[in-house]
């Protein structure tokens, strides 16, 4: 087989690039994804991401125990589907704040400054609710498509925004325009109350060109590289050994845990490492696999007297909502677990927020397990505030478990291994707290589940401890740069080697204030270009 790209890893990232790609018939591309297709009903109906994680459509990754958080393994979900983690995400439209982007550029990347990337996201963007909001930030024209949850909205969410202006953050009707500091409802990558995934928006449309192939249960395992150039790709099918050469690029765009193993179980990787695990030494790239980030948050949960999402997920309630949901297009399975948002500052006199607050109309429990402390929804009524770290200092890495690409590689973040990421989730919990015991819950708030109330800085910390996950947005690992920890240059290429570039999460600098997903998209985006040679002048 042979073709002018292959791109491995049909995600958030590698969709965009096969249907930007493909739009000229005279290039000839291959996209391979490990996963099925994304035909699992779940994926599709917004309230059936909690029916995502652990299942076929997830790699269900772990880290290794985490000594800052009493030992640990925290669970990492992955997409393995079409779509990628846009398949089996929250679908929360958040693009970070301007000034991380304006970071990237003065750490190396230039290209990548607000300014530049802006008109990326606008690209991909079709939004409902436009003419509501600033057209300079926003795009009507793209396939994926935004919007407002129109069809079910709590009485827990209004009342968690009222009191978020109470205390001093101001309301917002865009996280994504002039100011992202506010409180306000989400904007979901939603469509006719179906997730709009990056399948859904970008491969789908494209998938009868004649010039684009797609593989699924394609698990490549190297990519080839003869004299410094990448020359295609080998991957199993069935069982079954399969080559595949690209004329003129091969891009990886596996996410920010299998981009790294991949260059590395292909010879690029830091030398020690390699020789570690028996592999040939094609370029001595010492940062594949470090810089590891990703955002913690950690629940502050109550009992309400209100209906939340619990209401709907007792099994006796579950096939009126279904057939509501099917017939109407209405009610709680029309959205994910998520509802409303705020980012504030701890420390107020940063340039940006440093911390955000997911709210969902859910009240979690735990499972009596002293080990895992594993996060649960129970059957009574309520809501949560999830205060998140969006500025982590803590650096992690990964590297190669075994030769086998099929085996998870080691994943070590280093979670809370600087004590000032400590700090801003304890001072982050006491706002949550705060915002539970405000005047806008009266109507509702029963009683505070989670954390044990009155509560100390030590013992929130010991909270932190035992309840903290991750938010699902690993990044940073073939980090785009100049400096000597560097994996890709601005232009996205591996450097030293040809024909090879990575489009994903893994080549941010440092993670963006917020959630991640639609930063992934624009990279595809940009990407796309890049590979082209095209400028948004072209357009």
């Amino acid at each position: 087989m042979v073709f002018d790209y292959i791109i491995i890893g049909a995600g958030s990232a590698g969709c965009v690039l096969a249907n930007r790609l493909s739009a000229d018939p005279s290039n000839q591309v291959l996209l391979l994804e490990a996963g099925s297709r994304d035909k699992k009903l779940e994926i599709h109906i917004p309230a059936g991401y909690a029916k995502l994680h652990r299942s076929e459509v997830d790699w269900g990754f772990e880290t290794e125990p985490q000594t800052h958080l009493n030992s640990r393994r925290l669970y990492l979900p992955r997409g393995k589907t079409l779509g990628g983690c846009s398949s089996t995400n929250a679908m929360a439209y958040i693009r970070g704040n301007k000034e991380d982007y304006n970071d990237w550029a003065k750490m190396g990347a230039q290209g990548w400054d607000y300014d530049s990337v802006l008109p990326y996201f606008k690209k991909s963007e079709h939004n409902e609710q436009i003419t509501q909001l600033d057209p300079r930030f926003h795009g009507q024209e793209g396939p994926l498509n935004i919007t407002y949850s129109q069809n079910f909205r709590t009485d827990y969410a209004e009342a968690f925004i009222k009191a978020c202006v109470d205390m001093g953050i101001p309301e917002t009707q865009d996280f994504n325009g002039a100011e992202q500091e506010g409180a306000g409802f989400f904007q979901f990558s939603i469509k006719n109350n179906k997730r709009c995934s990056s399948a859904v928006a970008f491969l789908r449309p494209a998938l009868n060109r004649p010039n684009l192939k797609v593989i699924t249960g394609a698990q490549v395992s190297q990519i080839l590289i003869e004299k410094d150039r990448a020359t295609g790709v080998k991957f199993s099918l069935k069982k079954e050994s399969q080559f595949a050469k690209a004329n003129k690029e091969v891009i990886l765009s596996a996410g920010a845990f299998q981009s790294p193993q991949l260059l590395m179980l292909s010879g690029i990787g830091a030398t020690d490492e390699l020789k570690q695990q028996c592999i040939g030494l094609k370029k001595d790239l010492p940062g594949v696999g470090k810089n590891l980030q990703d955002h913690l948050f950690c629940p502050v949960a109550s009992i309400g007297k209100a209906k939340s999402l619990n209401h709907a997920l007792k099994p006796l309630n579950e096939l009126y909502y279904t057939l509501q949901y099917f017939l109407r297009g209405t009610g709680p399975l029309t959205i994910g677990p998520l509802e409303a948002n705020a980012f504030a500052k701890v420390f107020k006199d940063n340039d940006r927020p440093d911390l955000q607050l997911h709210f969902a109309p859910l009240q979690a429990g735990y499972e009596a397990d002293l080990h895992n402390y594993k996060t649960l929804p129970t059957d009574r009524d309520g809501y949560s505030i999830l205060p998140t770290l969006l500025k982590p200092q803590s650096r992690g890495y990964l590297t190669l478990r075994s030769t086998n690409p099929a085996d998870a590689p080691v994943i070590q973040p280093n979670f809370l291994s600087v004590e000032h990421d400590l700090k801003i989730l304890v001072e982050g919990t006491k706002k949550a707290i705060a915002l539970h015991n405000s005047s806008a819950f009266a109507e509702l708030y029963e009683s505070t589940v989670i954390p044990i109330l009155p509560s100390s800085d030590d013992s929130l910390a010991e909270h932190i401890r035992r309840r903290s996950e991750t938010v699902y947005h690993p990044v940073g690992t073939c980090k785009m740069g100049s400096d000597e920890g560097a994996v890709v240059n601005a232009q996205l290429q591996v450097i030293g080697i040809e024909g090879l570039r990575v489009a994903d999460a893994s080549v941010m600098p440092t993670v963006v204030s917020g959630n991640t997903n639609a930063a992934c998209i624009m990279i595809g985006e940009k990407a796309a270009d890049l590979i082209l040679g095209k400028t948004q002048h072209d357009k």
